[in-house]
């Protein structure tokens, strides 16, 4: 019993020992290259995205020649293979020339090489940038968002040999898709350069899918009767066509850009100057198939025309079906307005005239008094919108003390529904807007 416990004492007793023995001490010097470095310097100036690429294929390089490697070994033939990353590096180059190469064995291994250039090297960049397929407008966008791509070019040209230039298409194609991923992601980038001392760079941009294809242009005023927005209605679609062919994206992301360009474009007129006119451009939906809505208004007039027919209404003779009513009116202040009208109805062809005063009182709600210049009677009226589309109306008439009261519903711009009450009877009002 005491012989098996003394043999088991010795058995972790030395295993223990060969563990001790196999471990490596912390902090011990390695005794293999397990990763290689390398620095990059040359005569003059060398472009850091250069010397960063430049650096990473000696880096690859010499790591498959010294990586796993004994120190021991690789110190006992430091002479062999410095002259062999010499060779090799010195043959991938073109416009420099290696003038040492420096070995400093170790865990982390420095290679250290230095250049001289050839001839002459790149002093200045000239950069000519082309937009290719977009009108003016959208050109002097995207050129806005190229201000700073110049400086892409630069520092990979300037200080390099002109022999150089073709070794670091490379390192330029990169940089120019880091700058447009940031910059203008919505296109994509070409460039030709042609080197010397002054050298030049010509950059073409394009387009990248998906792009606007058509663009759908509604114009609305409460202001004015909407059919005289379409005198300006051709010149509006020109203004908005020129989305077509334009990234969707770039569209959403200068949004603001084309909507204050719309706006400039109906405000800028002559009649909307004297009018005092002031546009607010919306896109109803950006995509292939885009939707423009403006909306012109002014504050110092309210001219509209309107017209309706009353269905199932069984009234006097004197009481027309359909009427069609043009209102003119003047801002006094921004809350009240001065006003004639006329009503017309075509089957009796008979015109009626009225003057009239309206004050707001709150957003959605006012009070209107007219006078019937031919029947010589007083009409008190009120209005009060609600829920976005739904409005309530009431005026009364004092000569024959009879009341109407309404409730309607916009079903869009042009196109409202009413369901009208007074003492004699009820009917539905159909009232279009023009």
């Amino acid at each position: 019993m005491t012989s098996s416990v003394g043999r088991r004492q010795w058995l972790v007793l030395a295993l223990v020992l060969a563990a001790l023995f196999t471990m490596t001490p912390v902090g011990a010097a390695p005794l293999a290259v397990e990763e290689v470095r390398a620095e990059v310097t040359a005569v003059g100036d060398l472009p850091p995205r250069v010397r960063q690429r430049m650096e990473t294929t000696v880096a690859t390089i010499a790591g498959q020649l010294l990586t796993g490697r004994r120190l021991e070994d690789v110190q006992a033939t430091q002479a062999r293979d410095t002259q062999v990353i010499h060779e090799v590096f010195d043959k991938v180059l073109v416009g420099y020339s290696v003038e040492q190469v420096t070995l400093q064995p170790g865990g982390v291994t420095l290679v250290s090489i230095r250049l001289i250039p050839w001839a002459e090297v790149i002093r200045s960049v000239e950069l000519d940038v082309t937009v290719e397929g977009m009108p003016s407008m959208v050109e002097a966008m995207v050129r806005r968002d190229l201000a700073a791509v110049d400086t892409v070019f630069a520092e990979s040209l300037c200080g390099l040999p002109v022999a150089a230039s073709d070794w670091t298409n490379g390192v330029l194609k990169r940089s120019l898709n880091e700058y447009l991923a940031v910059h203008l992601p919505e296109f994509r980038g070409d460039f030709e350069v042609t080197p010397g001392p002054a050298a030049r760079v010509a950059l073409t941009v394009y387009p990248r899918v998906p792009v606007v294809r058509t663009v759908d242009l509604s114009m609305r005023s409460s202001s004015i009767p909407n059919l005289t927005l379409l005198n300006h209605r051709q010149e509006m679609e020109v203004a908005v066509h020129t989305l077509v062919g334009v990234p969707v994206e770039f569209v959403r992301r200068h949004q603001e850009d084309f909507i204050q360009a719309f706006e400039r474009t109906l405000d800028e007129t002559g009649d909307f100057r004297s009018l005092g006119m002031k546009t607010q451009v919306t896109f109803t939906h950006v995509g292939e198939s885009a939707a423009v809505l403006t909306r012109s208004d002014t504050d110092r007039f309210q001219i509209w025309l309107k017209g309706w027919a009353d269905i199932s209404r069984h009234g006097n003779k004197e009481d027309h079906d359909t009427i069609f009513r043009l209102h003119a009116g003047r801002w006094v202040t921004p809350r009240d307005e001065l006003f004639m009208q006329a009503d017309f109805a075509p089957q009796a062809m008979d015109c009626e005239w009225e003057i009239g005063y309206t004050r707001r009182l709150l957003p959605g709600t006012q009070l209107q008094v007219r006078y019937d210049v031919e029947a010589r009677r007083f009409i008190l009226g009120g209005e009060q919108e609600f829920l976005d589309r739904w409005h309530l109306r009431y005026e009364y008439r004092w000569s024959d003390q009879k009341g109407e009261a309404a409730l309607g519903y916009r079903l869009h711009d042009f196109l409202s529904l009413e369901y009208v009450v007074d003492k004699d009877d009820k009917w539905f009002r159909v009232i279009g807007t023009f």
